[in-house]
């Protein structure tokens, strides 16, 4: 048992990185827990261990009695007599036992409340490490691939890499090496553990920050971020001193720090987009500059329309609709992207809607109550209208029809 005891804390130490010396007093008080109940109340029992040695001590008073009620800190007058010849009944004989010797029973009590001990250690080592890295990211290998994720070797502790964490386009398998962010830590019944992610948008913020000089510094600033992971991302940045360029700072030299942060995220999309007080500019950059055209704000509501030519349409609109989807929630806008003879379209519809059958050419007074009792009573009606349908009107002839077809066509 001395000999296990001494390896054990070895290990410990090696594996854990945890002092010696701290699980030394962590096996001594777990001991004298363990070993005090086969001692009368008021002893007092003190374990020592020698590396040196490799022994596990436990020293004790022991009272002289004519016969033991089978506590250890009693010993008969023929056995005290061995250790002093003069002893007599009532005396005190300091004994030392090696642990091993307080029987089976003890030993596993004892090594039970070592391991307790040793979780309740390496809880409180995790907690501490953890809140200096919380927020931060943190690289690891793969130890094993478990059924709720992946548990990463990150030097302090094995962290978990949940699957509501996890990027859905990545897969890793033992020993891959990788970098998350570190997000929390939960409480189960082995213990604590520390819960990492790459899904999160504080994953790109801290990828951001160690990878441009400008954000680490404050200089530019992220304003917003928006994620489709394993996909695209679009980051709104905007620069706190006038004489740095916030896009040309994320992107760097040849675009180098773009690359190097689309690297880590697997070759995810990464877009950067200049914030901008002014709707129209903003929606302008969260799609892309190059793209738009034009940007049309609703007179009421957070609704825009985006003009583009034929041959940007898809792009602006993206794989899957993703653009145009994370621009809409980058700038809290709902976006349309039209070509310009769509909006042409659009447009003339909602002029049609809302226009008076008098505010039409060749509409006079009289046709325009005939068309009104009829029930024809918005431009756009006449617009659906067939020439057929509106010559069944009584009063509309042919010429009529046509000249208010064509009228209504082109308002």
């Amino acid at each position: 048992m001395a000999f296990n005891l001494i390896s054990i804390i070895e290990e410990f130490s090696r594996l854990k990185q945890i002092d010696r010396e701290k699980i030394a007093e962590i096996i001594k008080e777990s001991l004298e827990s363990a070993l005090q109940k086969k001692l009368s109340e008021e002893t007092e029992l003190a374990v020592e261990i020698n590396f040196d040695e490799s022994e596990v001590v436990a020293k004790f008073d022991a009272v002289v009695v004519e016969e033991t009620t089978g506590f250890l800190d009693e010993i008969v007058l023929e056995d005290a007599h061995k250790i002093n010849p003069e002893a007599e009944l009532g005396d005190i004989i300091p004994l030392e036992m090696l642990v091993s010797d307080f029987g089976r029973k003890t030993i596993q009590s004892a090594r039970q409340a070592i391991i307790n001990r040793f979780r309740e250690s390496e809880t409180e080592k995790v907690k501490v490490d953890y809140e200096k890295q919380k927020g931060e990211i943190v690289s690891g290998a793969v130890k094993k691939v478990e059924y709720n994720g992946y548990i990463i070797d990150i030097g302090f502790t094995d962290a978990l890499l949940p699957t509501e964490e996890q990027v859905e386009t990545e897969f890793y398998k033992a020993n891959d090496f990788l970098k998350a962010y570190v997000a929390s830590i939960r409480q189960s019944k082995k213990g604590v553990r520390v819960i990492l992610s790459r899904k999160r948008p504080e994953f790109i913020i801290k990828l951001f920050e160690n990878e441009i000089p400008e954000i680490a510094d404050g200089i530019v600033m992220i304003k917003k971020i928006v994620r489709e992971p394993g996909f695209r991302t679009k980051v709104a940045v905007i620069s706190n001193d006038e004489n740095v360029d916030p896009y040309g700072s994320c992107i760097g030299p040849k675009g180098i720090r773009i690359s190097e942060i689309r690297k880590e995220l697997n070759g995810e999309q990464v877009d950067i987009a200049l914030w901008s007080d002014n709707p129209e500019d903003f929606i302008r950059n969260a799609v892309g500059p190059e793209l738009v055209k034009r940007v049309y704000l609703a007179d009421k509501g957070r609704f825009a329309q985006i003009i583009v030519n034929e041959d940007n349409k898809n792009i602006a609109i993206g794989k899957g609709g993703k653009n145009i989807k994370l621009a809409a929630k980058l700038t809290n806008y709902k976006l349309d992207v039209l070509l310009e003879e769509e909006y042409e379209e659009i447009a003339a519809n909602e002029r049609r809607i809302t226009s008076q059958i008098f505010d039409l050419d060749g509409v006079h007074e009289k046709v325009g109550k005939i068309l009104h009792e009829a029930g024809y009573t918005s431009v756009q009606d006449i617009h659906l209208a067939t020439v057929e349908e509106l010559t069944h009107i009584e009063g509309v002839g042919v010429k009529t029809a046509q000249k208010i077809k064509e009228s209504a066509k082109y308002f």
